[in-house]
């Protein structure tokens, strides 16, 4: 099986996830993209070298991936490309930043190499938030979410689309490999000769595709504003939710617990 097919049926297993019936599913798209956002805000907020702070902000996703019953390893998995290129971003602190500033079990750790390790799990703990409100919650909830809380529809549309499009080119990329790999029986990928023509007809190919799909939204009464989106009512469970994981959110974010928890011990 091609990378291109793993991608598509990766899509496809995330849109599958996210239309479960599970609580966690059940709340309120709302709820949770508020919640994701004060997590999202509150994690960037640490400063650089509070590398205790920041990864008692760890919290939040394990705890959700476990009473949500979602798979861990499974989420590592269909961020196997992101995650390193997060890791990436404070790769060069270390050799900017030499200044000695702690000792952890007789190894020294300079400022830059604090700094860089702050950055990674920033940006792992960020990826991971975002990627607990996708697998939970289907793409149109998302943007009936967004237009709840009023983001211009122009937006809501464009990212609606985007997420649509991505599995359209996906699956005709996806049928020209196949094509190709019939007609070139025990070869390995595409020769760069045919690289060119092959993007070219990837282009073709899509937007005709696109094209049929907009004419059939047209027809179903698309004029190119936001869709209406039926959302349910809040309920009392979802308010709950929201009021909760934003006070302990807060409590992580002002009480550094894994400081705390280190000098009960010490």
């Amino acid at each position: 099986m091609s990378r291109i097919s793993n991608a598509a049926r990766s899509m496809a297993k995330l849109d599958e996830l996210a239309r479960q019936d599970t609580w966690l599913n059940r709340i309120h798209p709302l709820s949770k993209l508020l919640v994701t956002l004060l997590y999202l805000i509150l994690a960037v907020s640490w400063k650089p070298r509070q590398l205790t702070g920041i990864l008692g902000m760890a919290l939040y996703p394990f705890l959700l991936f476990e009473i949500g019953g979602l798979s861990f390893k499974g989420a590592l998995y269909r961020l196997r490309i992101v995650l390193p290129v997060v890791c990436l971003v404070g790769i060069l602190n270390p050799f900017f930043d030499r200044e000695p500033v702690l000792t952890v079990f007789g190894v020294t750790l300079s400022g830059g190499v604090l700094t860089m390790l702050s950055l990674m799990v920033k940006g792992i703990l960020t990826v991971l938030a975002s990627y607990l409100l996708i697998a939970t919650t289907p793409v149109e909830s998302v943007c009936g979410a967004l237009s709840m809380l009023h983001v211009p529809g122009i937006l809501v549309t464009e990212f609606l689309l985007i997420c649509r499009y991505v599995s359209v080119l996906l699956n005709e990329a996806d049928r020209m490999t196949q094509a190709y790999a019939l007609r070139a029986p025990g070869q390995k990928g595409i020769a760069r000769i045919a690289w060119g023509s092959m993007i070219g007809q990837l282009l073709l190919r899509s937007m005709d595709r696109a094209g049929a799909l907009y004419q059939s939204m047209c027809m179903r009464g698309f004029q190119g504003e936001k869709p209406c989106f039926s959302m349910k009512r809040l309920r009392a469970s979802d308010l709950v939710y929201l009021v909760i994981w934003s006070v302990v959110l807060i409590l992580l974010r002002v009480f550094p617990v894994l400081e705390l928890v280190g000098r009960l011990f010490v």
